[in-house]
């Protein structure tokens, strides 16, 4: 266990590289979602102020969020005007 501990003499430069890396890596990974968090606040602010419902947790459309919660769907109900394709006579 010394010997791979001791890593044939480099351990000076092998160990302290590694501690380097990996809090590197930790510092990266919490600025990461620290700006994350400020931006879906960002975002939700922003949605506020221009009158709109936030998304649901997992950013699901409305229409899926109703779908899977059982409510019935709004319908369009917009009618094609005369002489369209598809409209017989």
């Amino acid at each position: 266990m010394q010997e791979f501990l001791d890593m044939g003499g480099y351990a000076g430069f092998v160990w302290p590289s590694y501690i380097i890396t990996f809090g590197l890596l930790a510092l990266v990974f919490a600025l990461t979602w620290r700006l994350l968090k400020t931006s879906e606040r960002r975002l939700e602010a922003l949605q506020a102020a221009r009158g709109r419902r936030p998304r649901g947790k997992r950013g699901a459309a409305p229409a899926a969020q109703a779908q899977s919660q059982g409510l019935p769907q709004a319908r369009e109900t917009e009618k094609a005007p005369a002489g369209a394709a598809g409209e017989s006579r």
